[in-house]
């Protein structure tokens, strides 16, 4: 098993003509992903590197069967209403169609997405029953299995292997670093995620956890924290509550930050200093609710060890 993506998810590109679509669209069919549409308006009728493209997600579902996943790899000011026909279409669709994914997912691969418009996004999809993962996320990947986005380019094989620990970070950067000091360890990974580093986000690490706890090839999870936030103690809160019961280890960056102004917004817009609880206070209710916390990042693959 695994989660938000194996070998049998079906996925959509909106954008696969433009830059960041073509290559997209190769590595995934390189890795194995079953790529069976695009969408770009006006377009409809060509193809990108086999898959066809049309001019709409409704007309794309309609010729291709069901759809699992909607990538948007548009622009930032295009991608409200791309994410938005996404939404209605595989919502609509998902009665009808057979085999389509329970709760079906929207990707948003792009960056510097309005927040109003985020935030439009998300309560639509609320509202549908469909998944948001990002936007600003650089995806997920499965090892073996698929891949959603752009998540270890085009050549995964060198950084992610498969394994029992589930990765989450809201960084795509550390999503790499952390699965390839797992793999330099002996260990793998079951799913990687990259919820991306927005103010707003779909799918949060309390989120994964709940897929992670039923995932039977997950045995641990091991989260990259940050200063700011509050997705730290959502996680506390989960596992005191016991909807967590799999080990959790969490290494928490970005300490020095809190020497600097309170209003200071550092790398991630999601992470604003001065808004939720401290490094220490963060610490100390993850650890009472039974989380592990790395001192340093080099101490993972032991604390690994230890619990499986």
């Amino acid at each position: 098993m695994s989660i938000l993506v194996n070998k049998e998810t079906r996925i959509l590109i909106q954008g696969i003509t433009g830059r960041s679509g073509v290559p997209v669209t190769s590595e995934l069919l390189d890795y194995g992903v079953k790529v069976v549409s695009g969408v770009t308006p006006g377009k409809g009728g060509q193809e990108v590197d086999t898959v066809p493209v049309f001019n709409s997600v409704r007309e794309a579902i309609e010729e291709v069967g069901p759809i699992d996943v909607s990538m948007v790899y548009v622009p930032p000011l295009m991608a409200r209403d791309a994410a938005m026909e996404a939404i209605e279409a595989l919502a609509a669709s998902r009665g009808s169609a057979s085999g389509q994914a329970e709760v079906p997912l929207v990707h948003i691969f792009v960056e510097k997405v309005p927040v109003f418009d985020v935030a439009q996004i998300l309560a639509r999809a609320k509202e549908k029953n469909v998944q948001v993962l990002g936007p600003a996320s650089v995806g997920a990947i499965s090892p073996g299995e698929g891949k959603i986005g752009s998540i270890g380019g085009a050549n995964p094989d060198k950084v992610f292997s498969k394994g029992p620990v589930g990765v989450i970070s809201k960084s795509g950067g550390m999503c790499s670093e952390l699965a390839m000091l797992i793999t330099e360890s002996g260990f793998g990974q079951s799913t990687v995620v990259g919820i991306g580093g927005d103010l707003l986000v779909g799918i949060t690490f309390g989120d994964l956890l709940k897929e992670f706890e039923s995932d039977t090839s997950t045995k641990a999870v091991v989260a990259f924290g940050e200063v700011g936030g509050s997705a730290e103690v959502e996680v506390a809160k989960l596992i005191r509550e016991g909807e967590f019961t799999k080990p959790f280890i969490i290494y928490l960056a970005g300490k020095f930050a809190e020497k600097l102004p309170k209003d200071t917004s550092l790398g991630h817009a999601g992470a604003i200093v001065g808004l939720e609880a401290t490094m220490e206070e963060k610490t100390k209710i993850l650890k009472d609710s039974g989380a592990i916390v790395a001192k340093h990042f080099e101490d993972i693959p032991r604390l690994i060890k230890q619990k499986i």
